[in-house]
């Protein structure tokens, strides 16, 4: 299940895909089978081997490429995501989910 998103934000991050620019989504996530894990990012490009290679860059292989519907992706979670994330630049999508209410 996701959430923690906006419509004109998902619309952007499908749109970049379809375009074939490299896109990145982070959004609340909730699975059984990833305990401790609250958030995902989806990396996805509509050009297979561009996505392919740009996550042969952080040691992901082409198998795990997620190609079930119109918007081919990774699903990064748990610390590769952060790690990931930082190396692109792009921990703030990361950050407004996980930034604690009291701060």
């Amino acid at each position: 299940m996701a959430f923690g998103i906006r419509r004109p934000e998902l619309e952007r991050w499908k749109q970049d895909v379809q375009d074939g620019q490299i896109s990145f989504l982070t959004h609340y996530w909730v699975d059984h089978r990833f305990p401790g894990c609250s958030t995902v990012t989806k990396v996805g490009c509509s050009d297979i081997d561009k996505l392919a290679d740009w996550g042969s860059r952080y040691g992901l292989r082409r198998e795990w490429l997620d190609l079930r519907n119109d918007y081919p992706h990774f699903d990064l979670f748990g610390d590769r995501q952060a790690e990931i994330l930082e190396a692109e630049g792009r921990l703030d999508q990361l950050n407004r989910l996980t930034k604690n209410p009291n701060e």
